[in-house]
Formats: C-alpha cells, structure tokens, sequence
C-alpha cells in the first residue's frame, strides 16, 4: 500500500478562501493599489477594442487601467461584493466595464475568447495553482498575452504572510502562493503553451501614518488578516500583532514616524502559442 499524501481537497480551500476574502473590505485596498494596475496595463500593452479578462480582479483596479485604455473589459472574482465594487468605481470614473462572479480555477469562459488575461494579486491565491495556469492559458487567443502581478518570494508581504502562518497556518499540501513569483516555478506552470516568458522586478511601497496604523488597517479591512486575527485569543492576538510590527519596521524607510514600506512583486507577461 502507498503512503503518499493525499490531494489537498481544493473545493473545501476554495469556499473557505470565499469567506476569507469576503471578510473585511478589500475595496479600502483597491483605492490605495493604483499603480500597479496602470503599469500592468503598459506591459501587456492593451490596445483600444481588445477584449481584456480580469481574473481575481478585486474592487477593480486593474479592470479600470483597462478601461482607460478603450479596452473592453470584464472583471471577475469570486466574491460577489468585491465585483458591486468595481461597477461602482467604473461608473464614478464613467469607464464602462463587466463584472462576473467567477473562480480563477473554473472560468466560465470559452476557449481562446480574450486578447488580453490579467490578474493583479488575485489569481496567484486560488489553491490549485496548475488549474489557475491552465485557465489562464484556456481563455487567452493564440497570440494574446496573459499578465500577473504576484507578491516575490523573500518580500515584505511574503514576511507578512508568514508571520501569520506562524500563528494561523495555512490548509495542509497547498503550494505557497509566492510560487507565483518565482521563474522556474511559473514556466514549469505555463509550460510550452506559451511562446514568450518575461519577468519585471518591481515594487509596491505601502503607505500609512504609521507602522500601527497600517496594523489596524490590515487588521480592519484586509480578509486574511482580519480572520487570522480572529481566530486567536487575546494573547495570540497580541503576538501576532507584535510578529507583523517587527516586519513593517524592517521594512521601513521612513525616519520621521510615519511608514513607507516598499514590497517587492513581479510582472509575469506571457504571450500564448
């Protein structure tokens, strides 16, 4: 008889993440996280007319970069408020965009329909993460290009993650989500279904008055660690705030109380066979 350890149940992982996601309120984050949606949208070079697909798209920030660029776009997630959103932000802005209640493992797309498949720090935490390759790819023209944002290995929010896990772990047998930072680990996802692989180093600085203050932030409206925290007694909790301080004063290049904490991430920008 084998011994080998069973598949992680992703059905279960996903609803659970459903909930974690659905906890506090991601849209405070997607006002802060602009930028890097404006440059994704410059990396996969969209084009005014080109169908464009947001996949784990949040609140819409990366949908909205889109948009202003004369594309036409639809933003799906999982999380159905998450996507009510995004629609009000587009209309705030007048930028005419779709939504669609969608899971990165299971797109309710048909084959090769999008010139352009994005995800901005949303694809990369779906816990089958060949399934999220595949679908990406699966929906993407030949020719198209597929662009991610995702958290680099060693980074500050790779810290922050881990000093939750240390209090909070993670379901047994799912690959870390910073997989989707790393080179070898992407390629070897992607494979030879894509005809062009390329990797941009880049940085995303938090912002906040101060190092407790974004504790309170992320504590506040951030799922994962508003749950995390959740999850613990009063001196857990404590611990764990203590724990994710220490990383945001590592990481802080500010001298005069405030926080500025840059974070690294990487463009993943793939051209489709």
């Amino acid at each position: 008889m084998g011994t080998g350890t069973a598949a992680p149940d992703y059905k279960a992982i996903t609803e659970r993440q459903q909930g974690v996601w659905s906890a506090g309120d991601f849209g405070r984050f997607g006002a802060l996280l602009v930028l890097h949606g404006e440059l994704l949208a410059e990396s996969v070079d969209i084009h005014p007319g080109e169908r464009v697909l947001d996949v784990g798209g949040g609140s819409g920030s990366a949908s909205l970069a889109a948009a202003r660029r004369f594309a036409d776009v639809t933003c799906t997630d999982f999380v159905p408020e998450l996507l009510e959103q995004a629609k009000r932000r587009a209309e705030s802005e007048g930028l005419p965009i779709a939504t669609q209640v969608a899971d990165a493992q299971n797109l309710p797309f048909e084959d090769s329909s999008y010139g352009v498949v994005i995800s901005t720090f949303g694809a990369m935490f779906a816990p089958d993460q060949q399934r999220v390759a595949d679908e990406l790819v699966r929906v993407c023209r030949s020719g198209g290009r597929i662009g991610m944002a995702n958290w680099a290995p060693g980074s500050m929010m790779n810290e922050v993650f881990a000093a939750t896990g240390k209090h909070v772990p993670p379901p047994p047998g799912v690959q870390p989500v910073f997989n989707w930072g790393n080179e070898a680990n992407v390629r070897e996802l992607f494979g030879d279904r894509v005809s062009s692989l390329d990797f941009i180093p880049r940085d995303l600085t938090w912002r906040f008055p101060s190092p407790e203050y974004m504790l309170d932030y992320f504590r506040d409206w951030y799922g994962p660690t508003k749950i995390a925290f959740g999850a613990l007694d009063e001196a857990a909790q404590e611990a764990l705030g203590n724990d994710l301080l220490e990383v945001y004063r590592k990481h802080n290049r500010a001298d005069d109380g405030t926080l500025v904490a840059p974070s690294a991430y990487v463009e993943v920008i793939a051209v489709r066979r």
